[in-house]
């Protein structure tokens, strides 16, 4: 019969009392699912936010026994979304923030076999400084011409031999990987987080900034036209409110006939008018006898 495990590892020891004790002393935990990422991703993100996110690295059982133990509102829902590889990170910015600055961080990567092309691929005529032999076939194959100089392929003109969206073939990515040409862009997301309790998925966390931008600047012009419109004085708003009195105190005194230095001109204008009208009008007319 198996005994219950009574001692663990110093690895998991360390991992298990990290779990129960940064919660508490952050107010973000977020969940980033490592299953489609690569080494190089979360090194460059490390770097980047080493002043601002913990990274912490986690086995499943030691996080889901380490969250069965603490009392915090939330906490049970993260523990379910440990499902594959995991890693948390632990911050005090907002969970929509640090998913900006994931999506900002994004970096280009070589390809693999099947992988999507994130931008056009295209490959200059160069130098490969690759040595002629079975490498030249594999550039026909890719469709990419080439000749032999100076002992070296040759890249004979700029090729795309794959466009944006398309998949990358394993002979392809091996070309590419030679060329040092990287056209995957590769990112991190969060998966889930947890600030003060409250839990956000990852649709929660997506924010579309160029939509925003707009609801703001629509809103702000509305306010605007309301405040002119309700003669509600603002610093940002007296000239439109001061131009606006202008005019209907302008309106108003050449439809009453009250003559300025300003307004003189439009009134006789105005009487001008109705006096040729009102000819107009005599002139047709045709007394009964």
């Amino acid at each position: 019969m198996r005994e219950n495990r009574t001692a663990y590892s110093d690895k998991k020891t360390r991992m298990y009392q990290q779990l129960t004790a940064l919660p508490r002393e952050y107010r973000v935990m977020a969940l980033i699912k490592l299953d489609k990422v690569r080494g190089p991703q979360v090194l460059s993100l490390r770097k980047t936010l080493k002043d601002k996110v913990l990274f912490v690295n986690i086995k499943d059982k030691v996080a889901k026994k380490a969250f069965e133990d603490l009392d915090m509102p939330g906490i049970g829902s993260m523990a379910k979304e440990l499902v594959g590889q995991c890693m948390f990170m632990f911050t005090n910015m907002s969970p929509f923030k640090l998913n900006l600055l994931l999506a900002k961080n994004r970096i280009m990567m070589a390809a693999r076999g099947g992988d999507i092309a994130s931008i056009d691929v295209i490959v200059p005529a160069v130098n490969t400084g690759i040595a002629p032999g079975p490498m030249l076939t594999e550039f026909k194959e890719a469709g990419i011409p080439t000749k032999i100089d100076q002992g070296t392929i040759w890249i004979a003109k700029e090729t795309t031999p794959v466009l944006k969206g398309g998949i990358v073939n394993d002979k392809v990515a091996s070309i590419l990987g030679k060329l040092d040409i990287k056209p995957i862009e590769a990112g991190i997301s969060v998966y889930a987080a947890l600030e003060d309790g409250l839990n956000y998925t990852e649709e929660e966390l997506v924010i579309d900034l160029e939509e925003y931008r707009n609801m703001f600047a629509a809103a702000h012009t509305e306010a605007v036209a309301l405040s002119i419109e309700a003669a509600y004085v603002t610093p940002e708003n007296t000239p439109q409110i001061l131009a606006r009195a202008h005019q209907h105190a302008h309106s108003l005194s050449v439809e009453s006939g009250f003559v300025m230095p300003e307004t003189v001109e439009p009134i006789i204008q105005k009487a001008n008018a109705q006096a040729q009208a009102l000819a107009d009008l005599a002139s047709g007319y045709e007394p009964v006898e």
